[in-house]
């Protein structure tokens, strides 16, 4: 008997099998659950450990580890293999420092493995995406080819022969990135790039003299007047003289200073061929790379400060007294031995909006905050004003501002003292220090103001003085973004101006009911314009219409002519003759219809007036002399 799979035990057995299953994904949550509430059967949470970000403090510390192993590399290397004498004597020290090397060419090879990346502005944290791109990448090829034992071929050419350590020198590239990543966060950038140059030209020196002192042991020590002395002249026999002999060489060749002897051999003809041309290079590098840096420095002070050499040329062309030539010069003098910055806004203006913001409001809104007008406003309208505030920097004996002057800016004092004398120039009323401020109210333009945003009093400095000014037309720009805050200042102000009995009130009367009318007249404004709006709608409809309308009166004018050809056509197809004159008479028929076709429009366009009780058929039958026949097929 078939008991297959079709069989009712079976189908029996399938049931139980689903029912069981049903159960467990139904019934028991907790043994399907852990204990955080996730599926143990869905794909484990990716591992984001543990993950360096390229952009934070550790990774900038690691390559700043990861410059001496790959110097050491660079320097060691090819000093063991030229001088042997070097090789074995410190043969503890090198293999000691070899493999503390390796050891951290290996931790770099983790840190890269563990080091985040960027996909579309975020951070990659996932270890295994992360290997995944480390793996694939060609970095890791070449890292994993800089740790490849080659050590192991000390037992075939010896232990003196470091050369087999070549390929420590694929980990260049780390060094390139550590001494960008150096250079951007230095404060002294041009430096920076100086010691660079002269490190890339040491390493240069030292290869070629290396490989000087090699040649001239191929060729024979002594041998001519190039090579290097014998070394049985105990003078030349010390391996600190045969270094330092050839170091000076290589300089004179690759700094083109001093004479070398004349080469014999074939060989030296060939290495200073080749030195001299990278002495070239390595002359115009040094150049360019100075040249570079008194260009920067250059660059860096005329955006600091004015340039005073235009300023002294203008001056001199225009015959300017000696006395005010010498004030300007000393304002120079004073910026320049101080390091006070005249363009922040210029300097700043590569960084974006925000990034402005928060530096001026780190330097500059505690300042703005001790005005009081300012100090219950709201901090947007404060970073808005503090983007607006220019430096000016005033001399002993100068004024600030005259009694009866227009006030257009206020200041705020950084540094320095003002005094506030009298027309006389030397009776003293009051003495401004840090953090005081002057000529708020001229900028605010109150109605009632008795002054009329004069200046009541003289303002000098007595020193040097470090001023913060903000124009009226700056304020005015940001205010009218807020205008609640303007209320706020106006009415501020106004309190200020009634304590020094300096608010008229019939003024500010009048100031409020010209606020009105203002109110008045934009309201009339905004009335205006949706009238005008809606003109423009409806003439925009009458125009839809008109172009309606006509296209109505051709369809009438085409079903018309259609109406003419059709008895014609009729009469031709069942072969009856036609009359004489039959196509002079059609011709006129035309005529007569594209006479009348002026009429037509005027009467279909004004929507046919009254009285006209005919349709268009009716009137193109009448033309006809009321035929049947030129009317129906």
């Amino acid at each position: 008997m078939n008991t297959g799979s079709g069989g009712p035990a079976s189908a029996w057995l399938r049931a139980r099998q689903r029912s069981k299953v049903a159960h467990d994904e139904d019934g028991d949550v907790g043994t399907r659950l852990g204990r955080d509430g996730t599926d143990p059967r869905e794909a484990p949470p990716t591992r984001t450990s543990r993950v360096v970000d390229p952009a934070e403090h550790f990774y900038y510390v690691w390559l700043q580890l990861m410059v001496p192993p790959v110097v050491y590399n660079w320097v060691v290397i090819i000093l063991r293999t030229c001088f042997p004498s070097i090789a074995l004597g410190y043969l503890a020290v090198w293999l000691t420092l070899d493999y503390a090397s390796d050891l951290m060419y290996a931790a770099d090879m983790i840190v890269a493995v563990r080091s985040g990346y960027l996909e579309q502005g975020v951070l990659i944290r996932d270890l295994g995406r992360l290997k995944t791109r480390y793996l694939r990448s060609g970095r890791f090829f070449r890292d994993l080819a800089s740790l490849l034992p080659t050590d192991l071929f000390y037992l075939v050419f010896g232990i003196q022969a470091a050369t087999v350590r070549i390929n420590r020198l694929l980990r260049t590239p780390r060094l390139i990135e550590a001494l960008d990543r150096m250079e951007t966060r230095t404060s002294y950038p041009n430096t920076f790039r100086i010691t660079k140059l002269m490190i890339y030209i040491f390493v240069l020196i030292h290869w070629n003299a290396c490989l000087y002192f090699t040649l001239s042991d191929y060729i024979g020590f002594g041998s001519d007047g190039w090579v290097y002395p014998n070394i049985s002249d105990p003078v030349f026999a010390s391996t600190r003289r045969q270094y330092f002999y050839c170091f000076w060489f290589s300089a004179q060749i690759f700094t083109t200073v001093g004479d070398t002897p004349l080469p014999r051999q074939e060989e030296a003809f060939l290495f200073m061929i080749a030195d001299l041309l990278i002495a070239v290079l390595v002359f115009a590098s040094i150049v360019g790379n100075v040249g570079n840096v008194i260009t920067n420095l250059r660059d860096r002070d005329n955006v600091f400060f004015p340039d005073h050499e235009l300023v002294k040329a203008f001056l001199r062309s225009h015959h300017i007294s000696k006395e005010l030539r010498q004030r300007i010069d000393n304002w120079y003098q004073h910026l320049h031995i101080n390091k006070k910055i005249m363009r922040e806004n210029e300097i700043l203006q590569q960084l974006p909006v925000h990034l402005r913001t928060e530096i001026a409001v780190s330097v500059h809104l505690p300042t703005l905050s001790k005005v009081t007008i300012f100090q219950s406003c709201e901090k947007s309208l404060l970073e808005e004003l503090v983007l607006k505030l220019t430096s000016q920097v005033f001399s002993p004996g100068e004024y600030v501002c005259r009694k009866g002057d227009v006030g257009h800016e206020m200041y705020i004092i950084k540094e320095g003292k003002l005094a506030v004398v009298a027309d006389d120039g030397i009776t003293e009323f009051a003495v401004l220090g840090e953090g005081n401020f002057f000529g708020e109210i001229s900028i605010l333009n109150i109605k009632g103001n008795k002054s009329g945003n004069r200046r009541t009093a003289n303002i000098r400095s007595i020193g040097y003085s470090d001023l913060f000014s903000l124009s009226k037309e700056d304020l005015t720009d940001v205010l009218s973004e807020y205008p609640a805050a303007k209320r706020h200042l106006e009415e501020k102000g106004r309190q200020i101006l009634t304590k020094m009995g300096m608010l008229d009130d019939g003024g500010a009367a009048a100031g409020g009911g010209a606020q009105q009318v203002e109110t008045k007249l934009g309201g009339l404004a905004s009335v205006l314009d949706a009238l005008q709006t809606k003109l423009a709608r409806l003439m925009a409809e009458a125009e839809s219409s008109n172009r309606k309308m006509e296209a109505r009166v051709a369809l009438l004018e085409r079903e018309l002519e259609a109406r003419h050809r059709r008895p014609a056509e009729v009469a031709a197809a069942q072969g009856e003759p036609r009359e004489d004159g039959v196509g002079e008479k059609a011709a006129n028929e035309r005529e007569e219809a594209e006479g009348e076709q002026g009429e037509d429009e005027l009467r279909v366009g004004g929507g046919l007036e009254k009285g006209d009780g005919e349709s268009a058929g009716d009137r193109a039958e009448n033309r006809d002399g009321g035929d049947p026949k030129k009317l129906s097929v």
